[in-house]
């Protein structure tokens, strides 16, 4: 998905400047809101009104929903992690017992928690909980580093964190540790596995105690990041009943029912597998979530084997991977027979890519576009096969209102290309405590500026041609440019950088990294700029792909550096470089 609040007096703090500011700072910033100031823009009340009276939002909530659930039938299983298998009783049952020690720590509604766990049972425990007492998580992704998490703890005030104690070799408590340090409200430090100094999750259980005020559907639910082209990602914030009902509408749109299978192959924070229609999709269906450690062939096929999977959603690095593996025969195609529907999504899916995979894979492709900040678009399970493989899908709801403009916001025609703008009954009216992003991402009628460009066929499809905004799309996760840029430009001896995409068969993009260094600097390796912005806690997959040391940069009629022309360099010398 593409895959990218703010009142009178609210200070915002610009995500781009964060990358450079301490946590401490950020945090200081971010406090001069007044208590009573309302953080994020809502929909209007006529708007509101109609999604009501339309049925989109029905005042449900998602520690309600659970209940229901696990009342309903208490011993169907829900969250299969290896060989632990959670019934909706258990993992209802311990969201109560979470809450009931969240609100003895101290932790209350409408706190930040920043949740940063693999996937694992205990996500959806602790989620559940935080839902159920009206605390925010916030979304963090298992690849965030100090970089991106000192910012989430610091902009929010976070209260909590919620980290593993090793994952992928990597010690979060060490991480945890540095960040507390530097945020004063970071009270709780919560481990799944070894605590270390911090406290164990598991001894944050309690007696179950009664809610006196729990949300309401039309209150936040949690807080997601954006992937944003401006640094460190914007908080994204969506209620209950609207996130409710894109789980109800994808359910509908991918035929999920309480007999479907899941497979959580991507990280469980991302929006797409959280929601399209996800694990929270798959659990409002009374359906079974089976959690993947490793989306690779190996790992997932077994899963999809043992578990009778029905269903699952990957990004475009994956769908080729394993096709790839299937076409190589490594494995008998016998074994993914469970398998009805591939989701693919998080970036442009090519065409001669999305036409192999029913023939190699045996099960009914379905696009995905969306975007964490609401829209969300699928080709259905009965469109023709051309329109599956050659466009991204249309929105899940009739009131997802799309308009399709030029530069100067006209409206275009079917068939043109132009920026897509978007409202609905899913889609935020602004981000989280961030007034100066709200003015140029919203424009007054409440449309969202997606960045996406665009094309709409007759039928209603999208198809997308391409970003407005200077982001690079790697495999599905989204690098600001101008975030790496900074990055690079604390090295004493870079005096200017630019980072541009440049296509890659595997990921769709990779990150390369223009450098002009500083006259009388002594020379530098790739290496040596790659470990820099690495251990200045950058996320592994923002760290720049390719080097490249230049003199001078190309430069446009206006004086602005000409990334067009240095994606055509890069690119030309990566197809000379091959062709070697």
């Amino acid at each position: 998905m593409s895959a990218r609040f703010s009142g009178p007096g609210v200070e915002a703090v610009s995500p781009a400047a964060a990358s450079s500011a301490s946590p401490a700072s950020a945090a200081s910033s971010a406090s001069s809101a007044s208590p009573a100031s309302p953080l994020w823009p809502t929909w209007p009340a006529e708007f509101a009104e109609r999604y009501r009276a339309a049925g989109w939002w029905r005042g449900e909530t998602f520690g309600g929903m659970l209940r229901e659930r696990a009342a309903a039938h208490p011993e169907r299983i829900a969250i299969v992690d290896g060989e632990r298998r959670w019934t909706y009783r258990e993992l209802d049952e311990r969201a109560d017992r979470l809450a009931a020690g969240l609100l003895a720590r101290g932790i209350a509604k409408g706190d930040r928690v920043v949740l940063q766990l693999p996937n694992v049972a205990e996500f959806f425990a602790i989620v559940f909980a935080l839902f159920r007492i009206g605390a925010l998580p916030v979304f963090a992704l298992p690849a965030h580093r100090e970089t991106e998490i000192g910012y989430f703890c610091a902009f929010t005030k976070a209260v909590a964190y919620v980290i593993p104690d090793v994952s992928e070799g990597f010690d979060h408590r060490v991480l945890a540790s540095k960040v507390r340090a530097e945020v004063p409200s970071l009270a709780h430090i919560l481990v799944v596995g070894d605590p270390g100094e911090h406290t164990a999750l598991a001894d944050l259980e309690r007696d179950p105690v009664e809610i006196t005020d729990p949300p309401g559907p039309d209150e936040l639910a949690f807080l997601q990041l954006s992937g944003g082209s401006t640094g460190v990602p914007k908080l994204i914030p969506r209620t209950h009943d609207d996130y409710i009902y894109s789980l109800r509408g994808s359910n509908e749109i991918c035929a999920v029912d309480a007999d479907s299978v899941y497979l959580c192959a991507l990280p469980a924070a991302h929006n797409f597998p959280l929601s399209s229609p996800g694990t929270l999709g798959a659990l409002y269906a009374g359906a079974r979530v089976v959690l993947c450690p490793r989306p690779t062939p190996d790992v997932a096929f077994a899963l999809i084997e043992r578990e009778r999977v029905t269903i699952t959603g990957v990004v475009p690095p994956l769908a080729l991977a394993w096709t790839e593996a299937a076409q190589r025969g490594d494995f008998d195609p016998s074994r993914l027979s469970s398998l009805r529907v591939l989701l693919v999504g998080g970036a442009k899916f090519s065409e001669e890519a999305a036409r192999r995979i029913t023939p190699t894979l045996g099960c009914t492709l379905q696009q995905v576009f969306g975007m964490a900040e609401g829209l969300v678009n699928y080709t259905r399970l009965d469109d023709p096969d051309e329109i599956v493989v050659t466009s991204q899908g249309r929105p899940i709801s009739p009131d997802d209102e799309i308009r399709i403009v030029d530069d100067a916001d006209v409206d275009l025609p079917d068939g043109e290309t132009g920026h897509l703008l978007t409202r609905g009954p899913y889609t935020i009216r602004g981000y989280w405590n961030a007034p100066e992003h709200n003015a140029s991402s919203f424009t007054a009628d409440g449309f969202y500026r997606t960045g996406d460009v665009v094309r709409r066929l007759p039928t209603g499809h999208l198809v997308v041609e391409g970003r407005a905004k200077d982001q690079i799309n790697r495999g599905g996760e989204k690098v600001a440019a101008e975030e790496v840029e900074n990055h690079l430009l604390a090295h004493p001896s870079v005096h200017d950088a630019a980072v541009v995409a440049v296509p890659d068969a595997y990921l769709g993009e990779r990150t390369c990294a223009y450098v002009i260094l500083r006259a009388g600097a002594e020379p530098l390796k790739p290496v040596a700029i790659r470990r820099f912005v690495r251990e200045r806690g950058l996320a592994g997959y923002k760290v720049p792909d390719h080097v490249e040391f230049v003199e001078t940069f190309p430069y446009t009629g206006v004086g602005k550096v000409s990334k067009k022309d240095l994606r055509a360099a890069i690119a030309a010398g990566l197809a000379e470089h091959a062709g070697r």
